[in-house]
């Protein structure tokens, strides 16, 4: 079995220490035309909790999609050649945590996808 590289999390910025704020947020991208782009990107002292992931193809083609996070050094791919359907929608709903340095980047094939991503921002700023 080959080994690969563990990359801790929990920097000592990111331990709450006093008071803070919680926040509902979201981002989203409207027609993404067969590339990547930032969907999210971590910003310094802040804990976000991903609730969910939404992606919908409106070109009328079936599409494959990608969504990676970068911890700051490498790519980690939490959806991989994922197809979706003419006209279909993904969801992507399971919880992961990001820290300062993580992005959340997202590939479609289609001429025109859609994306959506609800998160929980705590500042400990």
């Amino acid at each position: 079995m080959a080994a690969g590289t563990l990359v801790s999390s929990g920097s000592s910025l990111n331990i709450p220490t006093g008071s803070g704020s919680e926040r509902l947020r979201r981002a989203s991208i409207y027609a993404l035309n067969a590339d990547w782009q930032e969907l999210f990107s971590g910003t310094a002292g802040h804990i976000y909790t991903i609730l969910s992931i939404v992606y919908t193809e409106h070109a009328n083609a079936s599409s494959t999609i990608n969504v990676r996070v970068n911890n700051g050094t490498n790519d980690i791919f939490i959806v991989a050649g994922q197809t979706v359907p003419a006209y279909g929608t993904f969801i992507w709903n399971d919880r992961i945590v990001l820290e300062e340095d993580d992005d959340i980047d997202v590939y479609n094939s289609s001429t025109d996808g859609h994306w959506w991503i609800s998160y929980i921002d705590q500042n400990w700023t």
